[in-house]
Parts: structure tokens; sequence; C-alpha cells
């Protein structure tokens, strides 16, 4: 067992970058069906700015009332360090990357900005042994999204986000465009459209065009200098990785029977729109699946999907990373590395 104490990222109020303390915090105790995760890299995600400032884009009466210190992050890549006995899945020094207590853990429990981490087994999958941790802690949560969007759902759960369950649609021989296509999870999309028999056409800012192509995209519309939606028309399916109030522009370059999934729903006001031109627009809530990342892994073992790393700050400069994440225009995923 590990020391009574570890480092980690701690926040004792909301706001920017400047709350994140590096500090002495309790290494997590174990629970039944439960395995302790030494971490060597955490991945980034939107949900951690969310959270550092108190989700304060969500409706008032969805804003969590938290304890403070918090610590955030919820994708990690490490070694396992303890198990807990009614555990027989893992062992301890098992390589392992998981996306922890998500949404569940959203306000606040997946506490991943620290040296230890305690996660449910079921939430746990062997790291793949071809790409290092830094790589890995930057898979779970955005290709996880992807994937549960386009390929297949990782719950039974009721998606609190709409009525009726999302449904991921063929791809095979389809026309898919993804916007935001160089980010965290638009990077993957691109990779499992393409993956799955698409025609891929990417969206990102044209420094970006170069590694989009490399990782199979068919066309390339550089939106600085020309609005997708004034030059494409009968997409089959548009994966908006941006999402929110601006998603509904999309619309008119669907075909009739077409489908437009918004990673991030709120702020769309497209609904009769959409009824109108006969197009599908659904979205889900990703959720954490070890028996999905295990799946997954298999591909990112071998190289059939890639993760791209932006950039690599130590645990203490998770403050430095924030303000990565400010600046925007990331390529792939920023990471935290633990020595």
């Amino acid at each position: 067992m590990p020391n009574k104490t570890m480092k980690a990222i701690r926040q004792y109020q909301f706001g920017g970058p400047d709350v994140l303390r590096f500090e002495d915090a309790p290494v997590p105790a174990l629970k039944a069906g439960e395995v302790l995760v030494r971490v060597h890299a955490i991945g980034l995600n939107p949900p951690d700015w969310y959270l550092r400032d108190g989700y304060r884009s969500l409706p008032p009466e969805w804003q969590p009332q938290l304890d403070f210190p918090l610590i955030l992050g919820t994708d990690v890549s490490g070694v396992v360090a303890a198990v807990a006995d009614d555990i027989d899945d893992f062992a301890i020094g098992d390589e392992v990357y998981s996306m922890v207590r998500f949404p569940e853990g959203m306000f606040g429990e997946s506490r991943a900005y620290a040296e230890y981490v305690s996660v449910p087994a079921s939430q746990v999958a062997l790291k793949p042994a071809g790409i290092d941790h830094a790589h890995a802690a930057g898979a779970p949560m955005s290709l996880l999204t992807a994937w549960q969007f386009m390929v297949e759902l990782g719950n039974h759960e009721p998606n609190p986000l709409q009525s009726s369950r999302h449904q991921p649609v063929p791809l095979e021989g389809r026309t898919v465009l993804v916007n935001g296509a160089a980010g965290g999870v638009g990077h993957f999309a691109v990779q499992i459209a393409k993956l799955k028999g698409a025609h891929v056409i990417a969206v990102a800012s044209g420094k970006h065009e170069s590694l989009l192509r490399e990782l199979g995209a068919d066309e390339f519309i550089d939106y600085t200098k020309t609005p997708p939606e004034d030059v494409v028309r009968d997409i089959d399916l548009v994966i908006d990785a941006l999402g929110g109030p601006t998603t509904g522009r999309f619309l008119s370059t669907l075909k009739r029977g077409g489908a437009l999934f918004p990673i991030y729903p709120l702020g769309f006001d497209g609904a009769e729109e959409a009824a109108k031109r006969g197009v599908t627009v659904s979205t889900t809530q990703v959720r954490s699946n070890g028996a999905q990342l295990l799946e997954i892994g298999r591909l990112l073992d071998d190289g059939t999907i890639r993760v791209v790393v932006d950039s690599v700050y130590s645990l203490a400069d998770a403050r430095k990373a924030h303000e990565r994440a400010a600046e925007g225009h990331i390529q792939g995923k920023i990471v935290l590395a633990i020595e």
C-alpha cells in the first residue's frame, strides 16, 4: 500500500486556472469493488474546466452545490497499486487506464488530478501495450464519447439530455462531416468514421489539415476561410464536436433522412427546422465503461486509432495546462504527467 498522503491538484473556490493548487492530500481509501491506481498520466477534458468554474454554463437549477476542496479530472493511465478483496480481474502491477466515475462523479467525485485514484473495477481496462501512459491517458473520455455516439452506446441508462434513446447510424458508404475535427473528440471521430467505411469531411482551421488527412479525412474545410454550411450539401451525418447554440447551422448540409449529432447539445434550438427537413438530431451522455475501453484498446494497441497529444505538463503545472486549454485551437489532447 502507498503512503497515507499524496500530491494532488486541489481548489478551494470556483474560478480560473489560478485557483488550482499543487499540495498534499490524503490517499483515497479503497472500497469494495475498486482498485487503487498509481497515476502516471492524466488526460484533460472540458468537464475539468466546467467543474473548475462551477459549471456556470449550465442552467442554474443544474449547477452543483459542492464541498471544497475539489480534485478535478476523470481520465488516467497508471499502475494498479492495490485491489479490494473482492476483485479478481486485476492485480497489483497491472498497467491500466480509465475514465473515472463519469458522469456519476462529474461534480467532484472522480478526483483524477492526483498521484493516486480509486476506481470501480468495472471502469478499468488494461492499458494498450503499444502506447505509453501519456497517450493512454489522452484517450478515455474523448474516445468513448466518439465511440458511444457513433458505434455503440455504453450503457442502458435513460438519456438525461433527450427523451428518446440515442441510436448510432450506419457509417459504411456514407458521407460524414466532423466539425471541430482536430480536437479531442473530433480527431477520434474522424478516425472512427474512416475505419467504419465512411467518406470523411473534416472541418478545422488550416494548420490542422495535414494531420487530419493523415488520420483519414478525405476532404478538408478550413472554417476560417469558408463556412462549411455554405459549401456542402447532402451529408448523411454531421458530428459537431463543438456543438452549442451554433450547431443548427449544419441542418442545411444534411440530406433528408440524415442525422446531426452535437456532442454538446445545450443551446440547440432548431428542432422545428430539423423536423421540416427530415433530419434526426440526437445526443447522448458518455459513460464510463471498462469493457469498451478494453475493446477500443486493441485499436489503440495496433495503431488503427491514434491518440494525438497536443502538449504535456507536469501535475504541478496543471494551471499552465488549463491556460493552454483556454487558448483553444488544441490539436488532440492535453496531458498531465507524473514521474
